[in-house]
């Protein structure tokens, strides 16, 4: 063997021998600092960074849910466990659906965006994913109504899992354009940029089909208000839809 290949090779011996040490004193909950391990490895601090970036891919690849983060208020590196995270194209294919969906209005869509980047990417991605949605978020085209769903979502998808009885006011496309219903819902469904209450109605007397067995669908955005009522339902769980 020639000098230069036994020299190759006892760096990169010496650079794995680092690693597993890093690594395992992170396993520890130590905190890492470039100038200390510089110095005791006897290298500079350009290979410890080298190190700590080899250790983020290799953990990275594995899928095991922790990577390495400079933490600001310790000055130093430490092993951080992701419990959660998604991975790089699970986060990216969630926020192309919805991004695609349009089912929200602009400001809605960027704050769920940024709370999903902020919860579920790991720290050494999240500009990544940020450039990779960027010109999806610029062109965005929000739904016509405009209107912020989400709080009354919550509280429907409540009534619907506790059985009670909705008293909504909606807004229908043709006239008279404002009706009021007691409404037993059933559940939410999401097609083609809105989302829908599907309801049974109590009082059919002015209702066009009103031998219809099956549940009333509602466009959520046109519910200009409800109400939650203490009264309770039961519709059996084979025949909701």
């Amino acid at each position: 063997m020639t000098e230069g290949k036994c020299s190759g090779l006892n760096e990169s011996y010496q650079k794995n021998e680092r690693i597993l040490s890093l690594y395992t004193r992170l396993q520890r909950g130590e905190v890492l600092h470039k100038a200390e391990e510089a110095h005791r490895f006897r290298v500079n601090e350009k290979s410890i960074q080298r190190d700590i970036e080899s250790l983020r891919n290799f953990l990275e690849e594995e899928h095991n849910n922790q990577t390495v983060i400079y933490d600001k208020r310790l000055g130093g590196y430490r092993l951080d466990t992701q419990v959660g995270k998604l991975s790089n194209g699970e986060i990216l294919a969630v926020c192309k659906i919805l991004l695609e969906s349009r089912s929200l209005p602009k400001k809605d869509m960027d704050r769920l965006l940024k709370k999903l980047v902020q919860c579920c990417v790991p720290d050494t991605n999240k500009k990544m994913v940020d450039k990779l949605i960027a010109n999806e978020k610029l062109h965005y085209i929000e739904p016509h109504h405009g209107k912020s769903i989400l709080n009354g979502l919550w509280e429907i998808g409540q009534a619907v899992k506790e059985q009670r009885v909705m008293e909504i006011e909606y807004e229908r496309m043709k006239a008279p354009k404002l009706v009021t219903r007691r409404v037993q819902p059933v559940g939410i469904m999401f097609s083609e940029y809105y989302f829908y209450l599907t309801a049974f109605l109590e009082n059919k007397d002015n209702f066009e089909n009103p031998d219809d067995l099956f549940p009333t669908i509602y466009r959520i955005d046109r519910i200009r208000s409800f109400k939650v009522l203490d009264e309770h339902f039961h519709v059996p769980y084979a025949g909701r839809f």
